[in-house]
């Protein structure tokens, strides 16, 4: 690294558009860094300001050039990954630009030997990272150069040149700046610049993706940037019908309405009060009469989602299909959908008591606000499901959840948390408190509900952005930024999902195919 003494004065740096009369101070720069290539005509020079301007940049100090970026829009599909630079450049006069195009192609890139080490090259780079986002492009792609290649070609290919680049065991200047600047190589060309002898005209083709990247005509309210929840900490509670408990549901939902969330999440079981209608049945009977009403408790819900315009995961309740029990958790969508995901590990104290099974199907669902998952107590124990959801795009989790004793209830929280780190998105959880003496099995409750983050600079300190009162019946509130999400998967300090050596280890749905469903609703 120079030291201080070794960097040039500089007096007041700017960052600006290029203009035609740059274009002798240009020419000279070129010249010094591409002695054999040479820098532009003045008819390419100028073909290059006409046809798009916004793309031609450039930083100058007290009035001189000193460092300038210039780039293009194409419609890559036209091209593909195999093309030469005068091919997709159209000779340097930009002749292919298109701005109906969807990449910003990286025309050239280079800095005054005088001023480097001052990171001239990362502020380029920065501002066409600018312009990609503003113009809503989809990413920044560039022909990289290999300018010590040359001296390796006789004893390995460009491939493992590059490999080896990457391990820091050996050093190209230009390569190890964009990868450094976040650009991945996408594969090798050969023959990309005619006369680049260094890089025995071979380069790399670097992509660097925009996180924030819309696909046109698509329904605005998909994916968009904030997304709020609102969890319920359910009181269990003595009622007398099934009306009184649809009564103290609608008042949670129409409270979380007023605040304008787009979820509102229920408790594992959050029906059990009416299990205490029936005191005289055993627990195995007991559970059966309660599922009976699950249908009429469903529709209701649904119901209320639409009345009130929001979405509601109905915690989870028994349902009884033909002659197996399951524990079901529900979404009812505001548009008048309804799916279901059942509960697919089942408790050991679930199966004595009740007779419960565990279900079959894996789902991610489509909301008006984007993918969710939804996974019941003690699934969330296994982080494979939840890698499974990851990796079909999901941003939320919901884990409606039931605990008798503090260390029941830190399983599902420990893993909660640890499966919002591992896959990159936020995961909610909601539980009961209270006791229902005359319900076996169910008579009392532990819970702390909470909303978890990954653990980056972007999130909260402890990765937890909302947790209520412990065993206190109550509500959260919670703004989850989706925007972070994207930001934290290519630019995070740890990349769990990128970072997977897929090469060592995979992870398969062994069940049958159309029990891992992406359900459109």
């Amino acid at each position: 690294m120079a030291s201080s003494d070794d960097l040039k004065q500089t007096n007041k740096l700017v960052l600006r558009n290029l203009e035609l009369k740059d274009y002798t101070q240009v020419k000279k720069i070129m010249d010094r860094v591409y002695p054999t290539l040479g820098g532009w005509t003045i008819e390419e020079f100028t073909a290059q300001l006409t046809t798009f301007p916004e793309g031609q940049i450039c930083i100058e100090d007290d009035g001189k050039v000193i460092a300038a970026a210039q780039s293009l829009i194409v419609d890559y599909d036209t091209f593909g990954d195999r093309h030469t630079y005068n091919q997709i450049t159209g000779n340097g006069l930009i002749s292919t630009h298109d701005p109906k195009g969807n990449t910003l192609y990286g025309l050239d890139i280079f800095v005054d030997p005088d001023y480097r080490g001052l990171r001239l090259g990362r502020r380029l780079y920065d501002a066409r990272k600018e312009l990609c986002y503003r113009l809503n492009l989809k990413r920044i792609i560039a022909g990289g150069r290999i300018p010590g290649y040359a001296a390796h070609a006789d004893e390995m290919t460009p491939s493992k040149y590059i490999d080896l680049v990457k391990d820091k065991e050996l050093s190209d200047h230009v390569l190890g700046f964009q990868l450094a600047n976040d650009f991945h190589v996408r594969r090798v060309l050969k023959g990309y610049l005619k006369g680049d002898a260094a890089s025995r005209e071979y380069a790399t083709l670097l992509e660097w993706s925009n996180v924030d990247y819309e696909e046109p005509h698509t329904n605005p309210t998909v994916n968009r940037g904030i997304v709020r929840v609102g969890i319920v900490q359910w009181q269990m509670r003595s009622v007398k019908s099934v009306e009184e408990f649809l009564d103290q549901v609608e008042f949670f939902v129409d409270a979380m309405a007023g605040y304008n969330a787009d979820f509102v999440l229920f408790p594992e079981f959050f029906n059990a009060p009416l299990m205490a209608l029936r005191s005289d049945e055993n627990p195995e009977t007991a559970i059966r009469t309660v599922a009976a009403h699950t249908d009429t408790l469903v529709e209701k819900i649904g119901q209320f989602a639409v009345r009130y315009n929001i979405n509601i995961i109905a915690g989870s309740m028994p349902e009884y299909d033909g002659n197996t029990l399951y524990n079901a958790s529900y979404l009812c969508r505001r548009d008048g959908t309804k799916d279901s995901q059942k509960k697919l590990h089942i408790t050991p104290d679930e199966e004595a008591y009740w007779g419960m099974h565990g279900g079959d199907k894996l789902c991610v669902f489509e909301t008006d606000v984007g993918r969710v998952g939804i996974l019941v107590c003690y699934d969330v124990e296994y982080p494979e499901l939840p890698r499974l959801l990851a990796d079909q795009g999901i941003d939320i989790l919901f884990v409606p959840y039931w605990t008798d004793t503090k260390n029941s209830y830190l399983r599902v929280r420990r893993c909660a948390q640890a499966r919002a780190i591992e896959n990159e998105c936020y995961v909610a959880i909601s539980g009961s408190v209270g006791t229902l003496p005359k319900v076996e099995n169910m008579d009392i409750q532990y819970s702390q509900s909470a909303v978890f983050s990954p653990s980056d600079f972007a999130f909260p300190h402890d990765a937890t952005i909302a947790e209520a009162t412990p065993n206190t019946e109550m509500t959260l509130v919670a703004d989850l930024d989706l925007s972070l999400l994207k930001e934290l998967r290519e630019r995070g300090s740890v990349r769990n999902l990128r970072s997977r050596r897929n090469d060592l280890y995979s992870l398969k749905w062994k069940g049958d195919k159309e029990d891992f469903v992406v359900v459109q609703g």
